[in-house]
């Protein structure tokens, strides 16, 4: 048998696996090599490497708890093996929309001045209702609240001062238990609030159930969307669009 696996070579076959797949490998052992590792994750179309420490092979062996920490993450969105780095919170993602068309037809210069105002505008609207920003993708930001009326808020504030000056954004909203990493955040529920960003249309603001829920009585009106599958997130999530008052944002 150890024969055949030390013969076997599926190289070839990796571009066809088309489910997300989880490698995890210790960096200390001697047996399979930290390179071989690696280019067989980056082999997989939708592959994710985590490397451990220690030297074991079998996964039953050295550091399970570590092991099977990140086989949780992968397999649900969160870990519970360390409750200190859990935290409910409200996400907001936002992107820029046609940004890649608007850059061709104002020209560099143009549109850097554009992303400054973009940056500035989200970046007010965030210190202005107590939201922290998480991340930036240039024409996007991840940002998380502890209530989600300010993030609510902010959302709608950023959106009308952008279009104030001719940028048109999308937002997407959810609120979920995340593990917080440092600076950051990860989990499902990034994943549900961009895929909920990304469904929304220019100028929109949408929102998980789960906000809609959170916020009832608060003063804001939603139009229920219908529960649909988001892509790389299991089941099929209730999505609702914020309806703006008369007179209010078109």
């Amino acid at each position: 048998m150890l024969r055949t696996l030390v013969d076997l070579d599926v190289r070839a076959l990796l571009p066809a696996v088309t489910a997300r797949a989880l490698v995890l490998h210790r960096v200390d052992n001697a047996l399979v090599g930290g390179a071989a590792v690696r280019r067989l994750a980056q082999g997989l179309p939708d592959g994710r490497l985590v490397e451990l420490p220690g030297a074991d092979l079998p996964a039953f062996f050295g550091d399970t708890d570590a092991l099977l920490d990140e086989v949780e993450e992968f397999l649900t969105g969160t870990r519970t093996g360390a409750d200190a780095d859990h935290a409910v919170l409200t996400l907001l993602v936002t992107d820029l929309v046609g940004s890649t068309s608007r850059a061709a037809e104002v020209g560099d210069r143009r549109w850097t001045e554009l992303l400054d105002f973009h940056h500035h505008e989200v970046r007010a609207a965030l210190a202005r209702h107590g939201g922290t920003e998480v991340d930036t993708a240039g024409d996007g930001f991840l940002a998380v609240f502890a209530l989600p009326s300010r993030a609510l808020a902010c959302a709608r504030e950023a959106r009308d001062r952008l279009a104030a000056g001719g940028l048109t954004i999308r937002a997407g909203l959810h609120a979920g238990e995340v593990i917080r990493s440092g600076t950051g955040v990860r989990g499902l529920g990034v994943h549900i609030a961009a895929r909920v960003a990304a469904s929304a249309g220019p100028g929109e603001i949408r929102a998980s159930g789960t906000v809609a829920d959170l916020v009832a009585g608060g003063g804001t009106t939603f139009a229920e969307l219908g529960a649909t599958e988001l892509a790389g997130v299991p089941g099929r999530w209730r999505l609702v669009r914020v309806v703006e008052p008369p007179g209010g944002h078109a």
